[in-house]
């Protein structure tokens, strides 16, 4: 079942978000092993495609005569998200796979990843190796806490165009970026919004505490919770407290978020910190209170890790359900054995994105490129180009003729800040007798 909500309603007293809150260079195996990474010693080596590492540029026999599209993934591969950054990963690097093998290209491509370690300085750094080796696009950073940093400190000054397929903090909307910045990933403007309704109206909880991680991602999504909870549906905030990542214990934080028995524990972080965050809410609490996470706890192996079922504990996240999206997924499938999982599909779409931009453009400078970014996805009367002919669309694209992309997350519209303007929430709950361990249990679609 779907739910519409308008933006209208969704962001009426909701302010303008102030500005607050993942590097180093890994190897990968292309036969598909996804979430295998090893740290890279090397540094920024570049060398031909063997089916070996990303950091590759393609051979051929006519390479002279041949321009080469340059493109790189900046995702948190250690840290806090490390569970979830290599499967990200492996989205955002399929479009070139897909395009190689596809064969026939008209151009060369250059593809390198980087780990931005889930830490913005380590996000700085590999970011300011992406814009010394000249990478103009970047599909990344993850995190808002490092997005936002390694924006302001290296994409912009630089000229480099970012696009996260999952940095969700409303900050990123108010940028003053020089029209570099772009996500596929919806604001968290809404997902606040979405979390209060689904909390008053689904589980039916009046009174709650949060606990979030102390970034921007985290604190300014409990800001619009508490907002939405409190002045739209009526609902009491007993605590909303702040904690820092991976610690070895949140007992006492967890303590004081439920000393007046809240009937709702919101827990906004990543899945390092969780893990210890729910082993120490077993350990003292039952089941009777309803728990819920965002996007960033969406792992379906926590129950494991916890060791407990977490049947008590439901959540909100981007959903993918753009016009492509079975197309990826098989794509996905074929490549890793395996399907994809929370913000896969929107990283597919920014490297594809900036793969038709790159080849409109017909040169690697960012400055340039992200003139075409809006061209390439948002209709037009060209040829619609999806993730099933992608290598079609390349090739269209490169002999000069119109075309529009249609996503796998979504149909990747961009509005004048960089935004979608129609994306859809799933809301699920963490249940171990299904596959994976989580159950969708609703839709919320929402377009701008």
């Amino acid at each position: 079942m779907a739910r519409d909500i308008d933006r209208r309603d969704i962001l009426k007293g909701v302010g303008t978000a102030g500005v607050v809150g993942m590097a180093g260079c890994i190897t990968q195996n292309d036969s598909g092993g996804g979430g295998d990474t090893e740290a890279d010693s090397g540094g920024d080596d570049t060398e031909a495609d063997s089916g070996g590492d990303d950091t590759e540029t393609e051979a051929s026999d006519d390479s002279e005569s041949m321009r080469t599209v340059r493109h790189s993934v900046l995702m948190p591969l250690t840290g806090d998200l490390a569970s979830l950054g290599g499967a990200i990963r492996d989205g955002g690097t399929l479009p070139v796979k897909q395009l190689r093998a596809a064969g026939d290209m008209p151009v060369e491509f250059d593809q390198t990843v980087e780990d931005t370690q889930t830490d913005p300085q380590a996000g700085i750094q590999a970011a300011n190796g992406l814009a010394n080796a000249g990478y103009p696009t970047v599909c990344g950073p993850a995190s808002s806490g490092v997005n936002l940093q390694v924006t302001q400190q290296v994409f912009i000054p630089n000229g480099m165009v970012g696009i996260s397929p999952s940095s969700t903090s409303p900050a990123v909307t108010d940028l003053d970026d020089n029209g570099l910045i772009f996500r596929t990933a919806p604001s968290d403007a809404l997902q606040g919004q979405v979390m209060a309704d689904v909390a008053t109206n689904n589980l039916g909880d009046s009174t709650a505490s949060i606990m979030y991680v102390n970034n921007d991602y985290g604190q300014k999504l409990a800001e619009v919770f508490e907002e939405s909870f409190v002045d739209t549906h009526s609902g009491t905030v007993q605590e909303s407290i702040a904690f820092a990542k991976e610690q070895s214990s949140y007992s006492s934080p967890l303590s004081t978020a439920m000393g007046d028995s809240p009937s709702l524990l919101v827990v906004i972080g990543y899945p390092a910190s969780g893990i210890q965050i729910f082993r120490d809410f077993y350990a003292e609490y039952n089941n009777d209170t309803h728990i819920m996470v965002t996007d960033g706890l969406r792992d379906s192996t926590l129950p494991d890790e916890v060791g407990n079922d977490m049947s008590n504990v439901y959540g909100t996240a981007p959903q993918a359900t753009g016009p492509g999206q079975e197309e990826f997924v098989s794509l996905y499938e074929d490549e890793y054995d395996r399907a994809p999982g929370a913000f896969n599909a929107h990283a597919y779409d920014a490297s594809a994105v900036c793969l038709l931009a790159n080849v409109v453009t017909g040169e690697n400078e960012g400055d340039a490129i992200k003139e075409n970014m809006t061209e390439v996805a948002n209709p037009n009367d060209g040829m619609e180009v999806t993730p099933g002919n992608l290598p079609e669309g390349l090739r269209a694209a490169a002999d000069g003729e119109a075309v529009y992309y249609q996503g796998a997350s979504s149909s990747v519209n961009f509005d004048e800040n960089g935004d979608m303007t129609a994306v859809t929430y799933e809301y699920f709950k963490f249940n171990t007798d299904v596959e994976g361990n989580i159950e969708s249990l609703e839709s919320i679609d929402f377009e701008a």
